[in-house]
């Protein structure tokens, strides 16, 4: 089933605003989306932020459902979040880590659990061991499998990374897991709502998502998804009166099912916001708009690569709708900043946030063109006209700092 452009182009307000590129930072909500989010915050100033959660209590718990069903699980296996980075990291400080167990990771690693990798390091005495990408640019399945085979306790996998199109291998690594019986956590912050995604397929015991980018929901929102093995071993670092109750003066008991991760006090318009996209992409089927996303993605890589001087960096045998590139010398950030001044919205990857790849390539700060399924081919030469001008200007492009961005 083809994507129905017009109807989504009038479902997004955003669209008559701005030509947005930056879905990878953080996409145009629905107007679907925007009159949740708003309806909720109207009955909160209407009845009170307490009476408003007990009426909206049933359309609450259907969240769980749709995000289950967005990414092939069970409603119970889902625990709602404020971010990926703080699913990712209840997940990874919930493990019972022991000295000298291995953790192995790729080049896509980003930023956020990099650090958190070092700092379980330093905390339990883990050894995190970096798994080299393949003549493709993805991680290498051969090297993976090789030290599977010398003894790993986990595999930790950036689907998509935040600086490129590299679309990495998930199924695959998941079926060496399986093979080696390490335990298996998926980062899918830029996947969700991008590629379609089935964790049984996919074979993976953690998954980790957010809401702000592909998805389409509000900012403030993100999910963990959790396997049985997963369910069995971790136990939060943290808990509060909704994820356990407190049974007697000196003895608590630990919620059973995923939403153990998850405190009381939380968004509930934020989260109904998360449930609308979630509808919304589950009606329009992801496997429709991944296609529309991987079309528009290489045709624009294409017209960029037609450019005398810009470059596009993105690997990988299989790319997604995140777009990557530089102008012979001029600053990123400057090119981003004069895109900006043209009502294009990109963002600027930089080192930082992809420390294992883009300095190992000898790549600095990227402009980063992320398309959507509601973007136009004629967004598309906008923006391709605009770079055009901003690098036959040379160093006479409007100066100014895009600033940089972590995810």
């Amino acid at each position: 089933m083809s994507v129905p452009l017009e109807s989504v182009r009038a479902d997004t307000p955003g669209v008559d605003h701005v030509v947005h590129l930056d879905n990878a930072g953080s996409a145009l909500p629905t107007r679907g989306v925007l009159d949740t989010v708003m309806a909720h915050l109207e009955l909160e100033a209407r009845r009170g932020g307490y009476a408003a959660a007990r009426e909206a209590s049933g359309a609450t718990e259907a969240v769980l459902g749709s995000v289950a069903a967005l990414v092939g699980g069970e409603a119970e296996s889902i625990a709602l979040t404020e971010s990926a980075t703080v699913a990712w990291n209840s997940a990874l400080h919930a493990y019972p880590f022991s000295p000298g167990q291995r953790v192995l990771t790729s080049r896509a690693e980003y930023a956020s659990n990099a650090i958190t990798l070092l700092q379980l390091g330093e905390r339990h005495g883990i050894e995190t061991v970096l798994i080299e990408d393949d003549e493709e640019g993805q991680v290498s399945l051969e090297h993976l499998e090789s030290e599977l085979g010398r003894g790993a306790e986990m595999v930790c996998l950036t689907h998509i990374p935040t600086a490129g199109g590299l679309v990495n291998p998930a199924e695959a690594v998941g079926e060496l897991c399986r093979r080696h019986g390490a335990f298996y956590v998926l980062d899918a912050c830029q996947s969700v709502g991008q590629v379609p995604l089935d964790v049984s397929r996919i074979g993976c015991d953690v998954l980790s998502a957010t809401g702000r980018k592909y998805l389409r929901a509000p900012r403030g929102t993100g999910f963990l998804w959790l396997g049985e093995r997963a369910m069995d071993l971790l136990r939060p670092s943290q808990l509060d009166l909704f994820s356990a109750t407190w049974v007697a003066p000196e003895r608590y008991e630990v919620r059973s099912d995923a939403r153990r991760f998850e405190f009381f006090e939380h968004s509930v318009a934020g989260r109904l916001g998360l449930g609308a996209a979630c509808d919304y992409a589950l009606a329009l089927g992801v496997e429709s708009t991944w296609e529309r996303v991987f079309r528009l993605g290489a045709q624009l890589r294409g017209l960029l690569g037609e450019l005398d001087g810009v470059h596009v960096h993105d690997k990988g045998a299989l790319k997604g709708g995140i777009v990557t590139f530089s102008v012979d010398s001029l600053d990123s950030h400057a090119v981003c900043a004069a895109l900006g001044d043209a009502g294009i919205n990109t963002s600027v990857s930089v080192p930082g946030a992809a420390m294992l790849d883009l300095p190992e390539r000898g790549l600095g700060p990227l402009v980063r063109a992320s398309v959507h399924y509601y973007n136009t081919v004629e967004e598309l030469q906008r923006l391709v006209g605009e770079v055009a001008r901003i690098s036959a200007a040379g160093n006479g492009a409007a100066a100014g700092n895009c600033g940089g961005t972590g995810s």
